[in-house]
């Protein structure tokens, strides 16, 4: 009987082997397709000048919907991915090419930045620079705060060199003194959307369709926490002392105001946050025959409403580095290894599967992000648990992502722009390169070579 439990033993040990050997191999093989294609790839997305609308060489998501047009967040992202391809195999005249293509992306846009800070979401080759700025600046979102982080991002990448952008700084600080004086609310400190225009994650339902000014999005205040710290460092760089130390502040009283409103202690996650309240007035009215204050009893006391939408962008106060470890272990354990709201077989869904509007079906303009897999969601909340020391549950994420992205390039020859969560099947937009290239980075960190990561 010993020797019969011996030797299931050994034949269970070798087949797990085996099965393990193969799984390696199959990732090995997606690793390599993906480096493959990518490295053949890449300088799709090198624009030069266009006319006198883009007067600068630029970067474009690489994809024939978006030939010639300079997105915000897109460029910054693509950048961070082209950083790691050139690390990988590029030679010094490479990086030399890509350098005007980098800086022409944050050029271009401070070029249509006004003395008002206002900044377009994007620049297409058929815009008419007369029209690029609208009428009322204050009445629709303008560019995410994301420039000061791309900018700072090359910076750090060309040995801390700031001097391309010092006539320019100026522009950048008047574009981050509009979205303090303007899209800022004033009893929280959180930053809030305009409207549901462009706002990148397209169809996220805690901003889309609501009214407007009414979204103190938690993907909105992580990106301008990050951008307020980028900041700080341009102004280092460029000896402005003073100026640095006021970033500092404001980075550091925006994370108290996302910890302080848009935590959740009951389910253990971050959320956007409900502006949309009437205000506080006690003014009487006429009420039962006579004069009445509704609400002095109990007057309202919260500036805001917590919207407990699952939605992804929770994750980014990991990845902006907000979380506390205690809420992040939280947030890990009880969100985003639960299979029935965001793990899926291919990675994060951008909607909890348990929401009402969770849906998978092909959407363009707006784009769905209501549950597809989307490469630059599952990256942000893989770099928020490499940052957090949740190796294991990174490096699960990492591998899903390859496996995912070196099928598409298998079967397809390309890689789309979102997929479905169940079977890892492309839903829209062949031929997407963009954030999609961060795989890249991702695959260098799981081979224990230097990951490059954004600002």
């Amino acid at each position: 009987m010993k020797k019969l439990f011996t030797l299931s033993a050994i034949i269970l040990s070798t087949l797990t082997a085996t099965a393990q050997d193969a799984a390696d191999n199959t990732l090995s093989t997606f690793s390599e397709l993906c480096k493959k294609h990518i490295y053949t790839d890449f300088k799709q997305m090198y624009k030069p000048p266009i006319g006198g609308v883009l007067k600068y060489p630029f970067i474009t998501p690489g994809s024939h919907g978006y030939a010639n047009v300079l997105w915000d967040w897109d460029s910054w992202l693509s950048d961070v991915a082209l950083q790691q391809i050139l690390q990988d195999k590029g030679t010094a005249s490479d990086k030399a090419e890509a350098l005007p293509y980098e800086q022409g992306c944050i050029l271009n846009y401070l070029h249509y930045t006004s003395d008002d800070g206002y900044m377009p979401i994007c620049i297409d080759a058929n815009t008419d620079p007369l029209k690029i700025k609208p009428q009322d600046i204050y009445a629709t979102n303008m560019h995410k705060p994301i420039i000061a982080q791309h900018a700072a991002f090359l910076i750090r990448q060309n040995n801390g060199d700031a001097g391309w952008l010092k006539d320019k700084f100026g522009s950048m600080r008047a574009f981050i003194s509009n979205y303090k004086s303007h899209h800022r609310h004033k009893a929280t400190g959180l930053f809030f959307w305009q409207d549901d225009l462009a706002i990148g994650v397209d169809n996220d339902p805690s901003t889309f369709f609501r009214p407007k000014g009414s979204s103190a999005s938690i993907y909105l205040n992580c990106l301008m926490y990050k951008e307020l710290k980028a900041m700080a460092y341009i102004a280092e760089r460029l000896d402005m002392k003073d100026v640095a130390e006021g970033y500092k502040q404001d980075a550091a009283d925006l994370a108290n105001a996302v910890r302080q409103y848009c935590w959740d202690e009951k389910d253990g996650f971050y959320y956007s946050v409900d502006l949309n309240l009437l205000p506080v007035t006690n003014k009487p009215s006429i009420v039962f025959g006579h004069e009445f204050i509704l609400h002095e009893g109990a007057p309202r006391e919260y500036p805001c409403l917590i919207q407990r939408f699952g939605v992804w962008s929770g994750f980014m106060a990991m990845w902006a580095g907000i979380a506390t470890p205690q809420q992040a272990e939280r947030m890990v354990r009880e969100n985003l290894l639960d299979s029935r709201t965001f793990n899926s077989p291919y990675g994060v869904r951008t909607l909890s599967k348990l929401e009402k509007m969770y849906s998978t079906k092909p959407t363009h303009n707006p784009s769905n992000w209501c549950g597809p897999i989307w490469g630059i969601s599952n990256y942000m909340t893989f770099r928020g648990l490499v940052d957090y020391d949740f190796t294991e549950e990174a490096r699960m994420l990492a591998e899903k992502t390859v496996t995912l992205f070196g099928s598409d390039f298998q079967k397809e020859g390309a890689l789309h722009e979102y997929y479905n969560p169940e079977t890892g099947e492309p839903i829209m937009n062949k031929g997407f390169q963009n954030w999609n290239f961060l795989v890249l980075n991702m695959i260098a960190w799981l081979e224990g070579r230097k990951a490059v990561v954004e600002f």
